[in-house]
Order: structure tokens, then C-alpha cells, then sequence
């Protein structure tokens, strides 16, 4: 082909592959010619349409977390228990759907997929606007609807796998963690707007909550549509998912990731009911609440930033060990009844989580560059690791969203057995500090190959 002008052949061969579908057959992050003059604007524009993706897939994950406060007004009659496990299956079935959402990237496209993905929120914000108004259905069916929810836990592993293709290495901590801070942040726009939007022009429209988000995955689908890629390199087959799975670090990972990533969000889909179940405060449960979720997802970019520069796994360390801290403290707060302690003890949790997911995620490139270097580094050998590291990414994300699940069910059991959650919370506290330890051996310890490569 002839071209008329001096445009690098990079940009050229872009141009052709998106009037062929949007799909981009040459990638080279790491060419620092190639991110100047074209990567990283390409990149840039799929990060600000996958953070918007996600961000309403995220809003619609925790929409349980907020509606279930307001159920009893609605004609609902919930214990404390099954409030707690309405909450907390939306989790669950998110953190399960994440494995076949990272496997999707690599079949379909990273943007092809993001568009299935947003029109698939339809479905739960739908099945809530329907069954919120119906209490006779009973407890059951409805957890069964929230489950559905589910959908908005798996747009982060797809959308995180996506965008590790896009960023050369020594950007991916921040990039990733503005991507998912993106995401994180639907978690405190849901629990601050839902209280104010189902009450407008008096009254109480619980059905509001669903409806109000349905319009909003049509346009994240539309905009991915529009504005987002496909990168041929990540169009590969599910292999290095399979391959990133025979990695210890792969599972090192995960149990870190519950305990960052994990924490946050089973702390944010409880702290609502906590307040209200706990300390009888509905009022600033729906006023108050979001706070938790937005300080936890404006710190998670700083939180790979901080990574980039000192290594992800001192970072994580401290995380985890004001993570403990938090936990004494609302533990102490619940001891004393004292619902400001309380209060500011989850807002510290929150923020340690939210550096720690940064963190976390950022670890999760390095260890598998540091394994294709050990390797030979042959670009073959890296562009298979990027591969295996993108799988390795969507599998860590499924398993560490357990954690979503577990800490409001752990909580309901402390609840229902003893009372209250300070058996709870004193489990937390040795959690943490088991996960220092694990962290330390696996990746700081003096003399092993993760230390000296500042993972």
C-alpha cells in the first residue's frame, strides 16, 4: 500500500484495523516511539470508556447494599441476617462470574465485550424496579433477584484483563488503579444518589433505584461501541489463563487480594446494615455511608502510584497492617458503643483497602515480568507473560471478590450466634495479620528473587 504521508506506519496500520471493526493488530506499549506518537492517546480514550463501563457495573453490584435499608419501609420484613446475605450474594455471584468475564477478552474482544456487558446490567436493574414493589413474593425470590446483580461484580475482571494490554509497564499501576478507582467509585455514587433519588417529589419509589440505572448501561454500552478497541494481542486463546493458574504466585495473590480488594467491598456492601443493625442509625446509614466506599476507591490509584515507585509489596504490607489497626479500632468502638469511633475506624479500613487494591493489582504485572525476564525475555517470552499476567489478573479478581461475600456473611453469623460482631471483627484483626506475614515470606523476604526485583 502507498501512503501520501510521513505519519509513523504504526498509526497507519491502526487506522486500517478500525475501519476493519476496531480491531488493532499492532501494539507495542513498551516501543516508547510507538506510545508517543500513537499508544498512548489510543490507550488513554479505551481507559476513559472502560472506567465508565465499569463504574456502572459497579453502581448496579451494590444496589442491594443501599435498597436493603429501605425494604422495611417498602412493606419488607428482614432480620438482621437476611439483610446481611441480600447483601452479600450479589457479591458472591459477582466474584463467580469474574472467571468466565476474563475468559470473554480474549473470545470476543476486549470491546465487544464491554458492550454485552453493559447491556446485561439491564437485567438486574430491572428484576429490582419489579420485585421491590412485590413483598409478597417472599425472601427467597428476592435473593435470587439480587443475585443477578451479580452481572455488574464481573465487568472489573474483563475490564482490568482488557486495559493491562493496553499500558506499558511502567504506567499499569496507575492506569489500572484509575481504571478501577473508576469502577470502586459506582460504590459510593449508588449509596449516595439511591437514598436521594427514590425519595424525590416526596414519598418513597423504591423502584427508582433499578430504573434510574437502566438508561445508563444503554449509553456505557453505546460509548463502548463507539470509542473502545479490540487489541489483536489480547485476542489470543484462553490457554494463558490456563497457564497463569499453575503459577503459586497466582494464588499468593488471590488470598492478598481477599484481604484488599475483598475487605472493600464486603465492608462497603455491610457498613449500611451495620450502622442500622448496630447502632439503630438508618438515617445516617443512608446520609453517611458512601463515604466508606469513596475514600477506599480515591486512594486505590495512589495506591499503585505509591507501588510504581517503592514496589507493591511494601505497600501492601502497610495496608495490611493499618487494615488491623482499623479493625481494634471498631472493634474497641463497638465495645464502647461509640457509633464516631465506629465510624472512623471503617473510614481508616476503607482507605487501607483501597491502597492496598492499588497495590495488589500492581504487584500482579510485575511478578510475571519478573518471570518472562527469569525466562530470557525474549519478546515471545514477554509477550506470553503479558498474556498469562492479563489471566492471572481476572482469576485473582474472582477469588479476592469472595472476600464480598464472606465478610457480610461472617458478620451475619456473628450476629445471629452471639449477639453482636465483635467475634467478627476480632477474626478480621488475625486476618490482617496473618496476611502481613504471608506477604513478607512470599515477596520482601531477604534474598528471594520477588525482594530483589522490588516486586
Amino acid at each position: 500500500m502507498t501512503t501520501t504521508s510521513a505519519r509513523p506506519a504504526a498509526i497507519e496500520e491502526i487506522d486500517l484495523d478500525q475501519r476493519r471493526g476496531r480491531w488493532i493488530g499492532h501494539w507495542a506499549p513498551e516501543d516508547p516511539g510507538f506510545w508517543r506518537t500513537v499508544g498512548s492517546r489510543v490507550a488513554r480514550r479505551n481507559l476513559i470508556w472502560s472506567i465508565f463501563a465499569e463504574h456502572i457495573g459497579f453502581s448496579v453490584w451494590l444496589l442491594w447494599s443501599i435498597v436493603v435499608v429501605r425494604l422495611g419501609d417498602a412493606g419488607w420484613q428482614l432480620t438482621t441476617s437476611q439483610a446481611l446475605w441480600l447483601t452479600a450474594v450479589p457479591s458472591g455471584v459477582g466474584a463467580l462470574l469474574r472467571l468466565p468475564y476474563t475468559f470473554a477478552v480474549p473470545i470476543f474482544g476486549g470491546r465487544n465485550w464491554t458492550v454485552i456487558s453493559a447491556l446485561l446490567l439491564i437485567v438486574p436493574c430491572a428484576g429490582l424496579a419489579w420485585a421491590v414493589e412485590h413483598p409478597e413474593i417472599g425472601f427467597l425470590p428476592l435473593v435470587l433477584i439480587a443475585a443477578t446483580a451479580g452481572f455488574g461484580g464481573g465487568n472489573f475482571a474483563s475490564s482490568m484483563a482488557n486495559i493491562s494490554f493496553f499500558y506499558p509497564e511502567r504506567e499499569k499501576g496507575w492506569a489500572l488503579g484509575l481504571n478501577a478507582a473508576g469502577g470502586n467509585i459506582g460504590v459510593a455514587v449508588v449509596q449516595f444518589l439511591v437514598p436521594q433519588v427514590i425519595v424525590l417529589g416526596g414519598g418513597l419509589a423504591l423502584a427508582r433505584a433499578g430504573l434510574m440505572y437502566i438508561p445508563l448501561a444503554v449509553i456505557a454500552a453505546v460509548c463502548a461501541y463507539l470509542f473502545m478497541d479490540n487489541l489483536a494481542e489480547a485476542k489470543a486463546d484462553v490457554g494463558p489463563v490456563w497457564s497463569s493458574l499453575r503459577h503459586r504466585d497466582t494464588w499468593i495473590m488471590s488470598l492478598l487480594y481477599i484481604g484488599t480488594f475483598g475487605s472493600f467491598i464486603g465492608y462497603s456492601a455491610a457498613f449500611p446494615t451495620l450502622l442500622t443493625s448496630v447502632f439503630g442509625r438508618p438515617d445516617v446509614a443512608l446520609a453517611w455511608a458512601f463515604l466508606g466506599a469513596g475514600v477506599g476507591s480515591i486512594c486505590r490509584p495512589f495506591g499503585g502510584r505509591l507501588a510504581d515507585r517503592v514496589g507493591g509489596a511494601r505497600i501492601t504490607v502497610a495496608s495490611f497492617m493499618l487494615m488491623a489497626v482499623g479493625a481494634l479500632a471498631a472493634l474497641w468502638s463497638v465495645e464502647q458503643r461509640s457509633m464516631g469511633l465506629f465510624f472512623v475506624a471503617f473510614l481508616l479500613l476503607f482507605v487501607a483497602t483501597g491502597v492496598g487494591n492499588g497495590s495488589t493489582y500492581r504487584m500482579i504485572s510485575r511478578i510475571f515480568q519478573v518471570k518472562g525476564e527469569d525466562l530470557g525475555g525474549s519478546p515471545e517470552v514477554m509477550l506470553a507473560m503479558r498474556r498469562q499476567a492479563a489471566g492471572a489478573l481476572g482469576v485473582i479478581s474472582s477469588v479476592g471478590a469472595f472476600g464480598g461475600f464472606l465478610v457480610p456473611i461472617c458478620y451475619a453469623w456473628a450476629k445471629s450466634s452471639y449477639g453482636g460482631i465483635e467475634p467478627a471483627l476480632r477474626f478480621y484483626v488475625g486476618f490482617f495479620l496473618l496476611l502481613i506475614v504471608v506477604t513478607w515470606a512470599a515477596y520482601l523476604r531477604a534474598g528471594t528473587r520477588m525482594a530483589r526485583a522490588g516486586v
